[in-house]
């Protein structure tokens, strides 16, 4: 990306009662950009987010905005504005009223308020709505009102904290469309905190992975998703098969007791590595063709897919397939070269990847409320 930056994060820690939430993270923020700053709760995701927005002083580091240190700047006079999963709406306040008041805290003329919210209420498409009030609207109505607002007085960033997060399923994906919609019509710099994988990679022009207080990863969701950094991203962003194997040379990689080709490189002869092979990227094939079989254990219909569990010398793989198979068949599968990747070992080695435990119930078990103020 080639736009100029806005904002720079240098060296920034982060620490409550104790105990550190932010580790010298480093991070760049471009002009017009869409950025999600993603991860489980606790990863400190929101504190990033409240210290851009100046909600937050960090204990150690800089935040730089326009080349100028803006550590001390109280948020009132940030060029930001903050959109809360709850939306702090004024309930006394009619749709109209609601948008015009940072306007009216400008004492701007009447018919430049009247013009300027007609203009944001079209954009979030809510024209005719001037004279509701606020509790009438539904939730999707009443977030829609809320960025209209925030976006009135034409702050260069907008800080959007899980601000989906209280609508149905339906709503989430739709509203998904209209924010990215909005923030390419103006042009604003969108900062968006989400732990919902699928939500940043259908949004974002960057996403900002984030565990244990650092960033795991930066790139473009494609990027992300196509060639994780390590056995954390790997598995935090869609499902992953990741097994140990060692890199015999540029090109080929060993694992579960065959060598692969592959397209990495730049690795130490024989350096030991994780790697990872996506569900959809597995083909079953017939036994005499087959790279490695398989018992398969679990059978999921998925509508358009299984969704299948096999045993292959022990380690549970998850392979996404159309083709019918039954529990307790053995299966040949094939993986092409490009669809293997290969990671440096890291602190979430050993960690991810095994299905020997898996089902949908306990991965919605372990799926992260949203965050606490502490974050």
């Amino acid at each position: 990306m080639n736009k100029e930056k806005l904002i720079e994060l240098r060296s920034v820690s982060k620490s409550y009662d104790g105990e550190t939430v932010l580790r010298s993270i480093n991070l760049d923020i471009h002009r017009e950009e869409f950025i999600t700053l993603l991860g489980p709760s606790g990863c400190g995701k929101t504190t990033t987010l409240r210290i851009i927005g100046g909600f937050v002083t960090p204990d150690e580091g800089d935040v730089i905005f326009n080349g100028e240190r803006i550590n001390d700047m109280p948020p009132h006079k940030r060029p930001v504005n903050t959109v809360f999963q709850r939306y702090a709406l004024f309930p006394h306040l009619n749709v109209f009223e609601n948008v015009a008041f940072g306007l009216r805290l400008q004492k701007l003329p009447e018919k430049t308020i009247r013009t300027r919210v007609r203009e944001m209420l079209t954009l979030v498409n809510l024209r005719g709505f001037e004279r509701r009030r606020v509790e009438s609207l539904s939730g999707g109505q009443q977030q829609r009102v809320a960025i209209a607002r925030a976006l009135i007085n034409k702050p260069k960033i907008l800080l959007l904290d899980e601000p989906l997060g209280a609508l149905d399923l339906k709503l989430r994906k739709d509203m998904q469309v209209e924010l990215k919609r909005m923030q390419r019509q103006t042009g604003i710099t969108f900062v968006f905190v989400t732990h919902d994988q699928e939500e940043a990679l259908s949004m974002s022009d960057t996403i900002v992975v984030m565990a244990d207080g650092k960033i795991q990863q930066i790139g473009t969701p494609e990027k992300i998703y196509n060639e994780p950094e390590n056995a954390f991203v790997a598995d935090f962003i869609g499902e992953s098969n990741i097994v140990n194997g060692v890199m015999v040379k540029d090109y080929l990689v060993s694992f579960a007791g065959q060598q692969f080709e592959c397209e990495d490189c730049g690795f130490a002869p024989n350096e030991p590595v994780d790697v990872v092979v996506r569900p959809e990227d597995i083909d079953i094939v017939p036994l005499d063709d087959a790279m490695l079989r398989g018992e398969v254990t679990s059978v999921t219909f998925k509508g358009d897919y299984y969704e299948i569990i096999v045993d292959i010398d022990n380690f549970k793989w998850m392979i996404e397939t159309t083709d019918r198979v039954k529990v307790g068949d053995t299966i040949g599968i094939s993986i092409d070269p490009y669809e293997i990747q290969v990671m440096k070992k890291s602190e979430y080695s050993g960690k991810f990847g095994d299905y020997s435990s898996f089902s949908d119930e306990l991965d919605e078990l372990s799926k992260p409320d949203s965050e606490g103020a502490a974050e």
